[in-house]
């Protein structure tokens, strides 16, 4: 990421040192890139998963997990809630929430590098549920059995690794 000019002084002397801040040498400023949250929920039934599939960039058209990224002074549990409701629909209870385990992950947008800390969660289901889509979100969600998951039509490293390495 490119920052040229210092946001406290205006010298042009910031320094970036290649993983996580900015130094400027005119002044006492660090600014620190810090690793976002995100959540990935593994909505499962039985042996299927509810993949939905990205409508915008980055990975536009790939499948991606029901989830997204932790806004401040919210837990990742409400995140899983908020984002469920707000890509299908759907209503959950944070109790009902099997956290997994973490990878981190690397989100590009608009041309710049986020680096993110995904935490995977699954949700079971009895039974499958009408699914009702944002499409501002989402273009389209689709139950596919594990068995039968490509790993290349996922949008995300860190998804690819979680299903090539876990066992859920």
């Amino acid at each position: 990421m490119n920052l040229n000019f210092c946001p406290k002084c205006g010298c042009k002397i910031l320094q970036w040192d290649g993983e996580k801040k900015w130094n400027c040498s005119g002044c006492d400023f660090v600014l620190f890139h810090n690793v976002a949250t995100a959540v990935a929920v593994l909505i499962k039934c039985k042996d299927e998963i509810l993949f939905t599939r990205r409508n915008h960039e980055p990975q536009k058209g790939k499948l991606d997990l029901a989830g997204g990224f932790s806004d401040p002074k919210e837990s990742a549990e409400t995140t899983c809630k908020r984002e469920i409701f707000e890509e299908l629909n759907l209503k959950i209870e944070e109790s009902d929430l099997k956290y997994l385990g973490s990878l981190p992950n690397v989100y590009v947008y608009e041309n710049i590098p986020y680096n993110t800390l995904d935490l995977f969660y699954s949700y079971e289901l009895k039974e499958k549920f009408e699914i009702k889509i944002e499409k501002s979100e989402i273009s389209e969600a689709v139950w596919i059995k594990i068995s039968e998951l490509n790993l290349e039509d996922i949008a995300f490293e860190s998804q690819k690794i979680f299903f090539s390495e876990y066992r859920f």
